[in-house]
């Protein structure tokens, strides 16, 4: 696909987001600056109701991030993760440049292994039905990358819970708590800004640090009150994502609690 020349950072839709909002506090200094995206209309964002209006007037830029989506609803509320995805890869395309849209490592379900890009997509829960959806109505376009992201450090759920201690986490009958493929805001800033760069992409990607981390070693290193509950049966004791298609594009090192805890500070979390 031809590439315009661009001096401009990348579009981000959905900025106003917790994601978009930690990202823009960690851009990699000496990257080119992103337009920001919100459906309000906010001083220094652009303005643009995705589902409703046509794109406004753009600036030339390095490629389409797609982070709006819905997480939560019924089933007609997470469709809209769909509409959105492919408004943001149309816009895209008439640009001329590619299109990331964030995607969930939910999309895999339960898998008994780190879940491969390669593998069958069997997701339990409504939100990984929804990013499954997503991604088959988007396959296909050359220019599309859906990212498979694990839990983001400072932006999922356990930090939020963290921020109202005590925090419950889930026990198994092995003795020890779930662990999550997890990255943090400043790398994952850092990922999408090589990938828009790389010489060619996949049609989706894996993205989080190597290794999983265990959900209490975080709640020790953070210093809050937390305690154990035993596991319901239904509860995954893991979920690995194989991240070897991403260390040949833009190299992370092994997954550490101190430098997930460091990063969510640094993108607002706790403040």
């Amino acid at each position: 696909m031809p590439q315009h020349m661009t001096t401009t950072g990348s579009l981000i839709l959905g900025a106003t987001g917790k994601l978009g909002r930690a990202l823009a506090r960690v851009w990699p200094q000496g990257a080119p600056v992103p337009l920001l995206q919100g459906r309000d209309d906010c001083d220094g964002l652009l303005h643009w109701n995705i589902l409703n209006d046509p794109a406004p007037e753009l600036p030339v830029v390095s490629g389409v991030i797609v982070l709006a989506g819905v997480t939560t609803g019924d089933d007609a509320g997470l469709a809209l993760n769909t509409d959105l995805a492919r408004a943001g890869a149309d816009l895209a395309r008439r640009l001329g440049v590619r299109a990331l849209v964030a995607s969930s490592q939910a999309v895999y379900g339960h898998p008994d292994h780190a879940a491969v890009e390669a593998d069958t997509l069997v997701p339990v829960a409504p939100y990984g039905r929804a990013k499954r959806t997503m991604e088959q109505a988007l396959a296909g376009q050359d220019h599309v990358c859906c990212l498979r992201i694990g839990n983001v450090a400072g932006c999922d759920s356990l930090f939020d819970a963290m921020t109202r201690p005590p925090v419950t986490l889930d026990r198994f009958r092995d003795g020890q708590g779930p662990r999550r493929a997890m990255i943090g805001p400043r790398d994952l800033a850092q990922v999408m800004v090589d990938l828009l760069g790389a010489p060619f992409l996949p049609p989706t990607l894996n993205v989080a640090r190597p290794g999983t981390l265990a959900m209490a070693d975080l709640l020790v290193q953070a210093g809050v009150d937390w305690h154990w509950r035993d596991a319901k049966p239904d509860a995954l004791p893991e979920l690995a994502l194989n991240v070897t298609l991403l260390q040949g594009i833009s190299p992370l090192p092994p997954v550490t609690a101190p430098d997930m805890l460091a990063q969510a500070r640094a993108a607002g979390w706790g403040a």
